[in-house]
This record gives C-alpha cells, structure tokens and sequence, in this order.
C-alpha cells in the first residue's frame, strides 16, 4: 500500500512508523501538519491508500476522513481521551498503559478501534517512556491496524463510553517546594519532561524546570538550591531533594525562542556559590556498601561483573556537549584500565547519543567556536575507542542513535541494538559533513555504496534494516527495561568465551594494518576541514539550520526529502526552504539538540 503520515513532526515514533512500514513493502510519505498548510491539499497530492497519524497535534478536517480512511496513534488505553494522556498517566504514577489506533471521526480520541496494545509503564521520564514501552506498544498497534485494514475484511469496534481529560497545564503542573515530597516532584518533572517543563520561580527569575531524579543523601530547607553536579543542580524538597539536569528561560515579547541548557549554564552568575558533588564513580553497590539503596543522579557510571566492564551513560535529548564528551572520555580512559577484556559503552533505555549539543552551540558567545571544541572533544572519544585494541568494545544501543552519536557507536567493535532503536547515521539535514571519523567506520561497516545512499538519502533506519546493512552486529529482542541486563548475560558470556582473547589479538593487528594504509589523522584532518567550512562561514545553511533546529522554528513546508514518489502517482515537491527537519529530533517533544 502507499500510506501517507500526517504528523506534527518528523519525531521519534513518526520515524519508527516510517522505518517500519517501509521494512514491511509499504511506501510510506510524510506530510507535516504546519501552519498555513491544509492537510487536504497534501492528501489530494498523494492520494494515499491510507492516512496514518503517528503524532498529529491538530484535527484531521472532516474533508478528509470522510474522502479516506484515517487512522490515528492515540499514547492511551480504549476510552482515554485528551491532549496530555500520557502526561496524566506518568503524573499520577500509573504503572500499566496502552496505545490505541482508532478511526478519525469529529470528535477527538473518539473514533472506532482498529488496535489496542497495553504496555508497562515504568517510572520514567515521559519522553523516555514515548520512545520506549509507548513506541514498542503503538508500533505493535500500528502494524496490526494497516495489516487489519490491508485485508479488507476488519470491522473496527465502535467506542461506547469515554473519559475526556483536560490538557495538563501549569497549574496542574506547579511543585509546592514547602510542602512536596521528593516523590511527588519528581513524577511532576517526570510528567512535564521534556516539553513543556515545569514552569517555576529560582533565584528571582522564572525557568521551565527540564528532568527530575531523587536525591535521597542530601537534605536542606525546602525549595533551597544545595549543590551541583555536572551540570545539574540539586534542589531539596520537603523531605529529601532532587537533581534538576536542564533549565529553559521564559520566552521575553519579541525575543528569540530561549533555548533548554544545562541547568548551571542557563543560570549563570545567578548561580550562587555551591559545592560541586562528584558521582560515585562506581555503580556498583558491592564496590560501595554504604551506596546500597542510595538515591542520587549521575549521568555517568561504571560497574563490572567478571570481565565485563560497563560505562553506562545518558545525557538530556542525547546531545553531548563539550563538556559531556570530555567527562565521557575521561571515564573511558579510566575504564581502560580495569583488568576486563570487554567493555560495553552505552546500555541505558534511552538515547545512546545523538551527537554534538547544538542547543549550547547556539546558546555560545561565539557558536562557531565553541561547534569546532565540541566536534573535536567528540572526535577525541571517538578516535579513543578506536584506538582500544586490549580488549573488545561493545556498543550497547537501547534506545535511538543519529548523527555523530551514530557514528561513535559504529567506533565499537560491536554494535548491539535493542530491536526497537532507530538509527539516523546522517548529518546532511544538519548542513554539516560530519566527523567521527565516519568516513573510515560507516564504508567499512557497509560498503562505499551504501554509505553514500545513507548520509545522502537522510532516513531513519530501524533496527533490523541496520543489521543487514552492517551498522549493528546484533539486535536484542527486549523491552526498554531489560536491554541492561540482557547486554549484561550477553557481555559476561562473550567475556568468558575462549576465542575472544584471539579476537582482541586480530582486532590489534587488523588496526596497525588500517593505519598504514591511510592514519586515523588522515580521516579527521579531511573530516575537520570540511565541517571548518560550515563553521566558519557565517552563511553557510548550518547557522540557520542549527538555530532553528534548537529554538524549534517549524519549516515551511515538509522537507522534500520525506516524500516518496510512487510509479502511477504525481506527487509534486513542496514548496520548500532549507531542511530543519534534522535527524536528530528523535521526539518533537523531547527537543533533542544534537547533531
């Protein structure tokens, strides 16, 4: 079938939908639903076996519906209906959802019922949880839904009762410091994450406070501000306290967007003078007795079990700033040291990496500089995994991967993917080259030509597609909360293989033979020379990209590059500007600033 997505934007569970249908013989379109843009127009342009809404914030107008079958991707169960469904689950703590696929009709959430797919709710971030169990559960829906419709002989079930909830907003959201528990604040950050936050007064300004992890060590007067850590600041609660990774300023008339930064850079020299609270460095709690049920935050960590080691880390939207990758490298070179003969990089439920931070790129007194540290600090990790040849190195993707995240991850040895992951190994869409010495590790990984249709075609892949191409060397058939300890079985047992001590012997000698035919310098130096061009042009597409990337300026029209022209059907190209539908904006939701 030709099925057209009608969507918001091209978001993290649009581009699964997109990956997966495409897997399954479908060709698959994109319309956004912009301003100044009518939904029917497009569809007449297409003309679409099927309309499918991934995330569609606006109505499907009577015109259509009542002309096509519509289906639309509602983030709750059967009779759940409203805006913020699953912004009232995670707030009110719920531990089971559903995802629903039900026919467009006049009232919102109300039509018939092609699926309903239930999943765990753990207690996450909402954004977490979207691209997690929410996105596993609607893909499932989804494809029952177009297999359903394909067959031409499902009647959808009608819906006969329904509970209409409001949109959350920021009254529904506001912490009492004084008098709330740190559970109750969390689930409220956690409920508001990553958009729109919470809106709240600190140090005579008002933020929209982004992410929210307990702290159970530290204690102060409620509402107080009591330490930092990496970027995060802890504030205490009324009886304990909480890490608060990001801060976005409120909009000010006539100004530009604010842009979310981490929460010590947003503050600034408001910032009064508090101590900055190493992590420990271990997570493991044999390591540490006295850490045994401690509540803290740390963005990296590490942990061994036999000769296994795992550096685990998770930065806000996957963007690794500067400083992230330093503090990554660093970690990684201490990991180096460990007696083990793996060492897994990743492993978390979310993002893996999705590059350099383009949000504290922009927010820079001086961008271009401050994009040339940051691709270098990144290049550094990457050409340090690279050059690891003591023992194996496993990339460990549970969640989504793109840009130059993508291409840390192709550093590895291995790269193992939960099944539900979807990779963007492009920069195109950015105005950007790339570095990360891609153009050593995606050609090797999976030949020259598809290399070239990859970073030029500027699709998302998903996990299955990503194994035959040789960008992952095994998927993980698991949910989100069972990708760490499923890479754990997996790590311990290649650890103890007898064959992977020749392996690490082969993978030394295969190193030294790749730099004698062309250094590692090599790549980085044609690489760098190329993003300097971007960089240092104040003209060049990247500024502009970037800028409205980050400060989430919606395009003029669907990028071009998102449509898919079927033999048989005229689809013409859009009017357009340059693409700021860029790969990295796993969820429109999340605002994810990396590149």
């Amino acid at each position: 079938m030709h099925i057209l997505l009608a969507a918001s934007a091209f978001n993290s569970l649009t581009q699964r939908v997109h990956a997966e249908l495409r897997e399954r013989g479908h060709s698959v379109a994109v319309e956004l639903a912009l301003p100044g843009t009518r939904l029917a127009d497009a569809v007449a342009r297409h003309r679409p076996d099927l309309v499918l809404a991934p995330m569609l914030k606006t109505a499907i107008p009577p015109e259509v519906f009542t002309a096509h079958t519509c289906l639309v991707v509602h983030p709750g169960p059967v009779g759940d209906r409203g805006p913020s469904s699953l912004d009232w689950a995670v707030g009110d703590g719920a531990t089971r959802w559903a995802v629903t696929v039900l026919q467009a009709e006049a009232e919102m959430d109300a039509g018939d019922v092609w699926a309903s797919v239930e999943c765990p709710l753990p207690p996450v971030a909402k954004s977490d949880a979207y691209r997690g169990e929410i996105a596993d559960a609607a893909l499932a829906a989804v494809v029952l839904a177009v297999d359903r419709f394909a067959s031409g002989t499902y009647t959808p079930r009608p819906q006969y009762t329904g509970r209409t909830r409001p949109p959350m907003r920021q009254e529904h959201r506001r912490i009492d410091w004084q008098r709330d528990a740190t559970d109750t604040v969390v689930r409220a950050l956690r409920a508001a994450d990553s958009r729109p936050g919470v809106l709240d007064d600190l140090l005579g300004g008002r933020w929209y406070l982004h992410g929210g992890h307990p702290e159970d060590g530290l204690r102060g007067r409620p509402g107080e501000l009591l330490a930092t850590r990496a970027g995060a600041i802890c504030r205490a609660t009324a009886d304990g306290a909480v890490w608060i990774p990001e801060l976005r300023a409120v909009r000010t008339p006539g100004q530009p967007a604010p842009v979310k930064l981490p929460a010590t850079l947003a503050l600034g020299d408001l910032l009064p003078a508090l101590p900055e609270l190493p992590a420990p460095a271990w997570s493991d709690t044999d390591a540490d007795p006295h850490a045994a049920g401690r509540r803290t935050w740390a963005d990296i960590s590490y942990r061994e079990e036999g000769s296994a080691g795992f550096l685990s880390f998770s930065f806000p939207g996957g963007a690794m700033g500067t400083d992230h990758c330093r503090r990554l490298l660093a970690a990684y070179r201490e990991a180096c040291t460990r007696p083990t003969s793996v060492l897994v990089l990743g492993g978390g439920r979310d993002f893996f990496s999705n590059g350099i931070h383009l949000g504290v790129i922009e927010a820079a007194p001086d961008p271009a500089a401050e994009s040339w540290a940051n691709i270098h600090a990144m290049n550094d990790l990457v050409e340090a995994v690279l050059t690891t040849t003591d023992r194996l190195v496993i990339a460990a993707l549970g969640g989504n991967a793109a840009a130059g995240g993508a291409m840390l991850a192709l550093a590895a040895d291995e790269v193992w993917c939960r099944s539900g992951a979807v990779l963007n190994p492009h920069y195109r869409l950015m105005g950007l080259h790339g570095s990360e010495y891609w153009t050593y590790t995606l050609p090797r990984r999976t030949g020259s030509a598809a290399a070239k249709r990859l970073t030029e075609e500027a699709l998302p892949v998903g996990a299955e597609a990503a194994r035959r191409l040789g960008l992952v060397d095994r998927t993980i058939e698991c949910t989100p909360q069972a990708f760490a300890d499923e890479t754990a079985r997996l790590a311990v047992r290649l650890a103890d293989w007898p064959a992977t001590h020749s392996r690490i012997a082969g993978k030394k000698a295969r190193r030294e033979v790749d730099e004698q035919l062309r250094p590692l310098a090599a790549y980085r130096e044609a690489e760098l020379a190329r993003m300097a061009e971007a960089f240092d042009d104040p003209a060049a597409p990247y500024h502009a990209l970037r800028r409205a990337f980050v400060r989430k300026e919606p395009p003029e029209a669907t990028p071009e590059h998102l449509a898919c022209r079927v033999p048989g059907r005229r689809v013409p190209a859009a009017p357009r500007r340059a693409d700021v539908t860029a790969p990295a904006e796993q969820n429109r939701a999340a605002g994810t600033d990396g590149c």
